[in-house]
């Protein structure tokens, strides 16, 4: 049980997305640095299956290592969380995957008083798993249920912003029953962007799935890659500018903080895809803070606040810009509501430039989100 100078704080991570082994990583870091001081630890692992199990609380056997992810495997027994935060594990004799295993053992693991929830994409990051922490009416660390799943969905966050008067681009929505049906219609639609454009998952992250597409003779293999993640996918036009981002934290209490600016420096002609984030990392450059312009970075760093509210976010956000200095032009590519949160991941970087080091934001992260009762708001 909770004891009076620490708090029970749940760390659920792993998952049924593409991004599981990012979600690993994430957790490492957080295992490092979280204050054992004031949190009490229960790390929890989802399958790829969606398999709730105890992982031993080992952030090295979480990292990535020599350009390859960890995975959260089963044994035989599953984890489950219920009412009012409380925790149990449930031991089997068989296999419980299979629906015919009995229950050996029951163990009653406490009351957890938070959850951090370290789940990128979707069944994680889209308000499913926001929605069982409502139901089972224990706080956590992050957007609620609409906020998650409006800014999971690329398509969606810019309907919102857009209507909000946000400058977010242009772009297509292409569902699979448009490209099977008439892929000329769809092939003439996203040719009126023009080319070079970004193919997508719609509901995707850690550029999964993603390819720059040069010309039409292109595309088709693009869509196909795409559908592999999301059956939605959103095409893009290029935009011109370099690529900032702003980390946000905020509450539904008071209006959102946000940080200095970060930029991501790529090699001439690449994007910014999986390689490049997680396995050929020492070709990238992270500046922060970012060299913009003041006037620039204010109205970016405003534009980020906007965007927050504008979706309903609560926690934590890391907005995505492409800024270009001589239109003075800025653009919103997409807001990101459980960013990259390893000790060299941007978010993390931009709060420790204002002075919020990897630690303290932990902590404020939680803190905020026991501030924040489940439910309405």
């Amino acid at each position: 049980m909770t004891s009076t100078s620490t708090r029970r704080v749940l760390i659920v991570f792993g998952g049924r997305s593409s991004e599981h082994e990012v979600s690993c990583a994430t957790t490492a870091g957080i295992l490092k640095a979280i204050d054992r001081s004031k949190w009490d630890v229960v790390p929890v692992g989802i399958t790829r299956d969606g398999e709730w199990v105890r992982v031993a609380d080992d952030p090295s056997a979480l990292e990535f290592r020599d350009g390859h992810g960890q995975s959260v495997t089963a044994g035989d027994s599953r984890v489950i969380l219920a009412s009012g935060g409380a925790l149990f594990n449930v031991s089997y004799e068989g296999d419980p995957a299979s629906g015919e295993a009995s229950v050996r053992e029951v163990e009653d693991l406490g009351r957890v008083d938070v959850v951090l929830p370290l789940l990128h994409g979707p069944y994680g990051e889209d308000g499913t798993i926001q929605g069982l922490f409502e139901m089972a009416n224990v706080p956590y660390v992050g957007c609620g249920v609409t906020a998650s799943a409006i800014s999971m969905d690329k398509h969606l966050t810019k309907t919102v912003l857009a209507a909000a008067g946000i400058d977010v681009g242009s772009w297509e929505l292409v569902t699979r029953v448009e490209w099977e049906e008439d892929p000329t219609a769809v092939t003439e639609r996203i040719g009126a962007l023009g080319y070079p454009v970004f193919v997508k998952p719609c509901r995707a992250g850690s550029s999964i799935g993603i390819s720059k597409v040069e010309d039409e003779a292109e595309l088709a293999v693009a869509m196909k890659e795409a559908q592999n993640h999301d059956p939605r996918v959103i095409v893009e036009a290029m935009l011109p500018g370099r690529e900032i981002e702003c980390g946000v934290l905020g509450s539904s209490s008071s209006h959102p903080r946000t940080a200095p600016l970060g930029e991501i420096e790529l090699p001439e002609g690449e994007f910014y895809d999986y390689e490049l984030k997680y396995v050929d990392t020492e070709a990238i450059g992270l500046v922060c803070p970012a060299r913009v312009r003041p006037e620039h970075e204010a109205l970016i760093r405003e534009t980020a606040a906007r965007a927050f509210e504008a979706l309903e976010c609560e926690g934590l956000a890391r907005v995505d810009f492409f800024y270009d200095e001589d239109s003075s032009r800025i653009i919103i590519n997409e807001v990101n509501t459980l960013p990259g949160f390893t000790p060299v991941s941007m978010f993390p970087q931009m709060w420790g430039a204002a002075g919020l080091d990897y630690t303290r934001l932990i902590d404020v992260l939680l803190e905020e989100a026991l501030l924040r009762p489940p439910g309405l708001r």
